[in-house]
């Protein structure tokens, strides 16, 4: 691997032969950790846009929002087929037929050839999980459950609304049906330690999930972390911080596992810090770069007793 990593287009090119990209989809769904059910104020770090784009309230069916991403990536990457990316919020929260009409619409757009599912691991049951078994017969389906962090004290903190053990019984429901499966975590939260970081890999390599997104914690406007920030009761990873504690991260995980993102993209207008947050394409170099001086790969230490 050049990247010494199982990156995302070179696994989707694999199964494809060609550019696949990801189309970001907001179904205009909402989350129980925003509704009431669980909690009102949703996890510290998220603010009332959920990560989403704001395109369903603007009037943007799943078909319009394909169709137009269809057309920027296509452009801009020469990108020939599509995965239709259900991002904002929780998109396994609704009645099973409103999820069946919203996969299918974005199943009936041409050249998607898959889809991905965003939501939490207390947001799923045997009935969804049969509607994505039956479409991962035929094409692709990952679904991306929001762990974090294996540490229950640090889910509590953040106010994640479930436990490790709730996202291992997700993980155990879905694995043998066809689904592929991505965890996501959260670099830097607040309180923990490289080693509690560590101990998060540590479970996803044990559970032999398909893939995981990194992400590093940034502050964003309306948030409960951007309170904390400011009182001073939170500070940021600095920037190598965060490259060596990644590459720690990749060193212990298997290696055919897919590591769908080793950063996150905060809006600009929405970001208080770091604002190194902002340097993807710089930050993703230095992962490289630090690797290759460690002349180190992913699985590299995964026994490690450490």
């Amino acid at each position: 691997m050049d990247k010494r990593y199982n990156d995302l287009n070179s696994y989707l090119r694999r199964i494809f032969g060609c550019r696949v990209q990801k189309i970001t989809i907001d179904a205009g769904l909402t989350c129980p950790n925003r509704d009431g059910t669980i909690s009102t104020g949703g996890c510290i770090y998220c603010n009332t846009r959920g990560s989403g784009t704001g395109a369903h309230a603007k009037g943007l069916s799943v078909t319009q929002q394909l169709l137009q991403g269809k057309k920027t990536l296509s452009k801009r990457y020469k990108a020939k087929k599509f995965i239709a990316y259900f991002q904002s919020f929780s998109n396994t929260y609704a009645p099973v037929n409103t999820l069946k009409g919203l996969y299918e619409a974005a199943l009936a757009v041409d050249d998607v050839v898959g889809i991905s599912i965003g939501t939490r691991p207390d947001c799923v049951n045997d009935d969804i999980l049969d509607l994505l078994q039956g479409y991962a017969r035929h094409c692709l389906v990952w679904i991306e459950y929001g762990l974090q962090s294996a540490k229950d004290e640090t889910l509590v903190l953040i106010n994640r609304g479930h436990d490790v053990r709730c996202f291992k019984e997700a993980v155990y429901a879905t694995q043998g049906r066809g689904i592929n499966i991505c965890a996501h975590v959260i670099l830097g939260l607040p309180n923990e330690n490289r080693a509690d970081m560590l101990h998060t890999a540590k479970i996803l390599a044990g559970l032999k999930i398909d893939g995981v997104k990194l992400h590093l914690l940034y502050v964003v406007k309306g948030t409960r972390l951007e309170k904390l920030y400011r009182q001073g009761s939170y500070s940021c990873l600095k920037q190598q911080e965060y490259i060596d504690l990644v590459c720690d991260f990749l060193e212990r995980l298997p290696s055919e596992m897919v590591i769908q993102r080793l950063t996150g993209d905060p809006h600009p207008n929405e970001l208080v810090a770091p604002q190194w947050a902002l340097k993807k394409s710089e930050t993703l170099a230095k992962i490289r770069q630090t690797l290759e001086k460690r002349d180190s790969w992913q699985g590299k230490f995964l026994n490690s007793l450490e």
